[in-house]
This record gives C-alpha cells, structure tokens and sequence, in this order.
C-alpha cells in the first residue's frame, strides 16, 4: 500500500509578504534532504517551501498526507502550528512529525504539539518512517531528492559537511551543541552529479572546517569535476579564519571558485569579542575581503548591527565606514542582532532584561526592534524603520557600487559584476530585488517595534479548524508584559530567569 508523506519548510516573510521570494540564495533546502528518508517505490512524497513559493494554502494538499513533516527556523515554530491544525482538522489519522532549529529550541512545547519531535540530524526521519508507515517505506540509503526540488537553472545546492565547528554567541548551532560532521568526498560527488552542469552553491556553515585534509579533499574533487566539464563553477561560506593564509584563494580559485560568503557580522573587533568570534580576528577585516576581491573571487558577508551593546551614533558609523571603502563589497544584508532561542546570547539578554515585554517569537525577524540599548527605544525604531531599504544612503550606496566596479572591473566577469551590484539592491530595494512579484502586492505595514507589530494574517484560520485546534493561531510569547520570560517558554528554559530589572521605556509606551 503506498502512503503519501508532505514535507514543507515552514516560513514567515519578514516583510509580511504573501507570495514568497524564489530569487532568493541560497535556498531552503531541508525538505530535499528529508525526503532521502522515504522509499520512492512505495511512498509518495511532496514538497513545499514555503521561503520559495509562499504560504501554504492548498488544503487538498494538506488532507493529502498520511505523515506530514514540518522544519523551519526558530521564528516559523507558530507556522508549523498552522500547518498541524489544518493537517489534522482535514485528516484526524494524519501523523505529524518537526525537526529544526525551532524544535530544538522548544522540544518540551513542541511535545505538547506533533507526534515526532525530532531532535537529532535528518537521519532520525528514517525512524519516524518506520514507526509512522512501516519498514517498507524507508529507504535504504539516505539521498537528497533533487527530483524533487524546485526549479533552478543556474544553481545546484550541495552540502560538504555538518554544523560548524566554531561557537558564535549569537548561532542556534551553538545552542544545538551539534558536532561539526564532515562527508565522505563520494557522497559530495553524487550530489553535485545529481545536480546536473550548473554554478554549484555549497550550503555548509562552514565549507573550510577543521580537518585540512578533508577540505583539501573536497578541492581536489572540484578540480576533477571542473576539468571534465562537469560543473562550471562553485561558491561556498567559509569562516574568517580560511583567510588566514593567502594560498588558501590560489587554491579554490584554481577549482572556479566565483564567490565566498563569510560571516564578517562587525567591524568593530569588541563586537566581534562579545559575540566570541574568535575567527573573525585573524585578519584586519578590511585587507581579508580586498585580498579575496584582488585574487579574483567574489566577497559576500552579512552586517550584524547590535544596538543593545552600541549607540545608534556607533551603527550609523559603521555603515559610514563600509561606505566610505569602495575596496570592499557591499553587505548582501543588514540585520539587527536576533536572540536566538538557547544561543549564549539569548540567555545573556534574557537575564540582562534586554528582550522587550511581550515580544512574540515570530517577530525575532531582524528587521523588527526586540530589545532595548542605550538609545530611546523611539530613536532605535526610526533606525530600524530607515534600515530596512538604508534611507539617507541611497546615494552614497550607488556611489560605493560604481566606484567598487569601476576598481574591479578587470577582475571579475559579467556575472560576478551583476553579483556584486545585486547587494546594492537588495539593501535599498529589499523587496523588487528578492521578490518581484510583491511589488504592487498590499501587505500589512509593520511598525519595526516587536511588541506592536500587527500579527499576521497567517494567523487567521483559511479553513474552520476543530476547536480544539483553535490554540495553535496563538502566538508563541517570548516575553510577557514585564518582560520576563513568557509562560510559553518557561517549561523549555526553567533556570533562566532575569538578574536585574527594567521598567519598561516611557519611549516604548510613546512608540506603541
């Protein structure tokens, strides 16, 4: 008897927006991966991303399967919630497992929710298919279904390697604890075949690692697959310390490598301490992307602007200091700094009473004021509000990305040139660059203040749902109104409770 098994990746656009953002990368590729669990010849397995295609709204779909399967990250908890309450309101025998970061968080709420909660790797899904289906509809081997995977032309996703093998303050790996997992070179190999002739992106969290004889390995790999025509070219996320020693860019960039993605965060070394990325203290930051440029090889990172350890004058300083050197690339994004569920961090401002009362976990977005910092929480909202598309630094952003060309322009080809200047749009035209389609889309105007932002429609119910179901289009609390930790969190972070206490802003009451 065939059985039918639903994965989706669960998402919440953190521009409300309703129809998802397929130009997006990397992309989601959990529900790929997951599906390998599942024996092709006996169950039917369907896939939905929900970062790619938009929220999930087919409800035949969802009355579809016999075991639906949720991941996500640890803002979209609430939507796996959603997705259970339509599943089993529209097929009470369906089963119902979720794995993921936000899971991982949350184990002890997440019982209270899905017959499987997965805790470990994607292996564990094999024996959820067991229990759920029976033998026969696991596989035998564990293999990514790129059959399976939305269209792309242009990009293949690969995987090298697990988790990371350093731990930032701030990344839901170091609160998982996962080992960092490298894999067998042949496994790779399959799946860049698999993948077809294309650009190869590598998903790793950290694609450099800490066995040099693994990494050797994998370039050598790339050589092979190059040199037979079987791929064009590659790009990965590798940690500051790769830029360590400079023969490091000969090598890849001998193999095709067209792009590197570090996690640069700051360029405030302090920040950099706080957050305990050592890594990214090897090299002046400056001379480790101009080196990476002049070698031929496309730079990419991200900008991490905490305003509960800065002042708004010493963000704004910061994205003056980018500007200002027109020998480094322009950040693919801007974000305000996350506290991640069970991060270092998370417990540091929990216990610091930084998290703002009633904070809802699917706010913890980046774009939305959280936690509160030196400056009036008024102020930190119109910083956010200007972030977002980098109001006042338009010009200067151009400016940057024409001289920026203009100084590399017989290094890099065509598509690294359209590369680099896709950043200076995707940070001041955040929507039109990733999502098009949005454009004359209305969506709901957020406030960029976590606590009074307009929940989503998400949250209302597209079909009737069981009562008792109903409690899922709850919003999962991160704070209460004090701004102690909310009771939806208490029973997952028993210990963690705050060491000092602040009133809450006049600020925050005047923004609200």
């Amino acid at each position: 008897m065939r059985r039918n098994v639903l994965i989706v990746n669960c998402f919440f656009d953190e521009y409300r927006r309703a129809s998802g953002s397929p130009y997006r990368v990397p992309r989601a590729m959990g529900p790929v991966y997951l599906a390998g669990a599942f024996n092709p010849e006996t169950t039917d397995v369907r896939l939905h991303n929900e970062q790619y295609a938009g929220p999930l709204t087919d409800t035949g779909l969802l009355g579809w399967a016999d075991l639906l399967v949720l991941t996500g990250v640890t803002a979209s908890f609430d939507r796996m919630l959603h997705l259970t309450a339509y599943a089993r309101t529209l097929n009470p025998r369906v089963r119902v497992a979720a794995g993921g970061p936000s899971v991982r968080a949350l184990p002890k709420r997440s019982r209270r929710f899905f017959d499987y909660v997965c805790l470990g790797d994607i292996e564990e899904l094999q024996d959820v298919a067991r229990d759920a289906l029976g033998e026969a509809h696991v596989a035998e081997e564990m293999f990514p279904r790129y059959d399976l995977a939305d269209r792309s032309h242009l990009l293949g996703y690969v995987e090298a390697s697990r988790n990371c093998n350093f731990a930032c303050a701030f990344c839901s790996l170091t609160g998982e604890k996962g080992r960092y997992r490298i894999y067998d070179v042949d496994y790779v190999r399959r799946q860049i075949e698999a993948c077809g002739k294309k650009h190869i992106v590598f998903l790793d969290n950290n694609f450099f690692g800490s066995n040099r004889r693994a990494f050797t390995d994998r370039i050598e790999l790339l050589r092979d697959l190059r040199r037979s025509g079987r791929i064009e070219s590659w790009s990965a996320l590798v940690t500051g310390d790769f830029f360590a020693k400079e023969q490091n860019l000969d090598l890849v960039r001998d193999t095709g490598c067209y792009a590197l993605f570090s996690g640069v965060e700051s360029f405030d070394e302090a920040t950099l301490r706080a957050y305990n990325k050592r890594q990214n203290t090897v090299a002046p930051q400056v001379e480790m992307i101009r080196n990476c440029l002049e070698a031929g090889i496309l730079f990419n990172y991200g900008i991490i602007l905490d305003n509960t350890t800065r002042t708004l004058q010493e963000l704004h300083a910061e994205i003056d200091f980018i500007l200002a050197h027109d020998e480094i690339t322009l950040p693919a994004f801007y974000t305000l700094v996350i506290p991640l569920l069970g991060t270092p961090y998370f417990q540091e401002c929990v216990e610091q009473g930084r998290i703002l009362p009633g904070v809802r976990l699917r706010d913890l977005n980046g774009i939305s004021v959280s936690m509160r910092g030196p400056d009036p929480v008024e102020d930190t909202v119109a910083f956010a509000r200007d972030l977002v598309s980098l109001s006042g630094y338009r010009k200067k952003v151009y400016r940057h990305a024409f001289s920026f060309h203009r100084r590399y322009w017989r290094k890099f080809t065509g598509l690294q040139h359209v590369a680099a200047a896709a950043n200076a749009f995707l940070t001041t035209l955040p929507t039109i660059a990733s999502s098009p389609a949005n454009v004359r889309r209305k969506i709901d105007k957020p406030s960029y203040l976590a606590p009074t932002e307009p929940l989503d429609r998400l949250y209302q119910p597209i079909i009737p749902v069981a009562a008792k179901y109903e409690s899922y289009f709850q919003p999962t609390m991160v704070t209460d109104c004090r701004g102690d930790l909310a009771e939806d969190l208490i029973e997952d972070f028993p210990d963690l409770t705050r060491t000092q206490t602040s009133a809450e802003p006049e600020e925050m009451r005047k923004t609200g």
